[in-house]
């Protein structure tokens, strides 16, 4: 996201200020004079009080100048990075919440949490922990089926785990650092 903040008068270039954040950095970056915003390849100085720096996605590393990778940012106003709750799967990127929504429309389940499952070839799949109504005999077939109706391929349910408990906070927040711990134990715990 580019944020600018304009002057009144259109004249004054030096009066501009350019910056660069996110919804949940604010302005990590400002620009505020002529000389900065007409330097290629730059965002900026960074705000007061944040610090970042580009690492590889896989190891974390820090990496060099012009080098792609992943932009981890730290400071007082920084929310919590929700790409990492994201699935890649490929190339395309799921969203857990959104494949939760769909399971939470199944009467059969009680609760449901949607998390990562390392895969070979994929990279990444879509896996749900489920937690079936009393008494119901809801089956894998069933639940990755009903999610393939409804979303795109891409999407799609590629694991299930049936579970007792979904790990969650006091304040019923699904506890999703400690999905991927738990959707092992459960996928080892069935074999």
């Amino acid at each position: 996201m580019l944020l600018r903040n304009e002057p009144k008068d259109d004249n004054n270039f030096s009066a501009m200020a350019w910056g660069y954040g996110s919804t949940e950095t604010g302005a990590v970056s400002m620009m505020i004079n002529e000389e900065e915003c007409r330097q290629l390849r730059s965002v900026g100085r960074l705000s007061p009080n944040v610090e970042a720096m580009i690492v590889d996605i896989v190891t974390g590393q820090p990496l060099s100048v012009g080098q792609q990778g992943e932009l981890l940012v730290r400071g007082p106003a920084i929310m919590i990075d929700r790409l990492k709750e994201l699935i890649k799967y490929k190339a395309y990127q799921v969203s857990p919440m959104e494949l939760e929504q769909v399971l939470q429309s199944l009467t059969d389940i009680v609760d449901v949490a949607v998390t990562a499952y390392p895969d070979e070839e994929a990279g990444q799949i879509p896996m749900a922990l489920v937690v079936r109504k009393p008494g119901k005999d809801l089956e894998e077939a069933q639940v990755i089926d009903y999610v393939a109706k409804r979303v795109a391929p891409y999407k799609k349910i590629r694991k299930v785990a049936f579970v007792n408990s979904i790990p969650k906070s006091p304040a019923g927040k699904i506890l999703r650092r400690e999905l991927a711990t738990y959707a092992r134990s459960a996928i080892i715990s069935r074999l």
